[in-house]
């Protein structure tokens, strides 16, 4: 698919004054020439139509209807991408607004977090055969491999799969007892969904970490619901992530718990081996 931002910026440079004019229109106020036709974008640039026409062609549209199909991707990827954002860049400032949103991403997580479902998903993990946790993209499979690495330790035959081909195959070799743990910040995450169907008809139970009422929870035995606005600041790393690391801390936590014993010494066996290798402080934290 044409992107014509980009576009844009290779043939900037050859652009007329008259031209540049469209194109700072386009960055700053696509929504209105999505609603506007070709006389009142004219208008507004202070141009001739046939002006906005020939802008259209440098941009590799026929038509004044063909550009305005492309804007409306540039619509919908969202302006927020298109313009500087207007919180302070000192560096002192950031590390504090971040802490604070890190805090309140946390602090939302548990307000609304439904403990009900956490219990019923400690016990399904606690008790699996096997764990496969899922993930596609950048929080949900960074979440995938950190729940993998705290349940091994447990005890727990665990694997994270985040390639959405290996997702299907490893859905397909599933059964009953085993249990699939899936996170998708968006919940829209069609080839998930459709490796969670796969799973689900050979007898495995799914966990979905995720937006509640889309595609992906919709296919959880158990929804752990997880929505927080990201804002708009496209220069920030997702505050979703500490959602998701939250919810992860506290199932391994219960997990842990709820294996007592068994878990304790599965720990103590990771200890011991890392102690023997390189480890000599006891308070250490257990692994890198």
């Amino acid at each position: 698919m044409r992107d014509i931002l980009s576009v844009l910026q290779k043939i900037e440079p050859e652009l007329s004054k008259s031209e540049r004019v469209l194109a700072s229109l386009l960055r700053s106020a696509p929504e209105f020439i999505l609603d506007a036709g070709i006389t009142d974008v004219a208008q507004r640039a202070g141009v001739s139509p046939p002006t906005v026409t020939r802008f259209c062609r440098r941009l590799g549209c026929d038509s004044f209807t063909a550009f305005k199909v492309q804007v409306a991707q540039v619509a919908f990827a969202g302006t927020r991408y298109l313009t500087a954002n207007a919180t302070s860049a000192a560096p002192t400032d950031v590390a504090d607004s971040l802490l604070a949103q890190i805090q309140e991403a946390s602090a939302g997580t548990r307000e609304n977090l439904d403990m009900a479902a956490v219990l019923r998903a400690v016990d399904l993990i606690a008790t699996a055969r096997l764990v496969a946790t899922f993930g596609s993209g950048g929080t949900s499979s960074m979440i995938a491999d950190e729940m993998q690495n705290r349940f091994f330790r447990l005890g727990l035959r665990t694997v994270s799969v985040t390639d959405h081909a290996m997702q299907l195959m490893q859905a397909a070799t599933m059964k009953h007892g085993d249990v699939i743990v899936a996170s998708s910040v968006s919940g829209r995450n069609l080839q998930m969904v459709r490796a969670l169907e796969a799973a689900k008809t050979y007898g495995a139970s799914v966990i979905a970490l995720t937006r509640p009422g889309r595609p992906v929870a919709d296919q959880a035995d158990i929804t752990i619901g997880i929505d927080l606005a990201e804002g708009n600041n496209i220069l920030r790393p997702s505050l979703s992530r500490h959602g998701f690391l939250f919810v992860t801390d506290l199932l391994a936590t219960l997990v842990a718990m709820k294996r007592g014993d068994e878990a304790r010494e599965s720990l103590r066996r990771v200890k011991y081996q890392l102690s023997n290798s390189r480890d000599s402080d006891d308070k250490e934290a257990l692994g890198d």
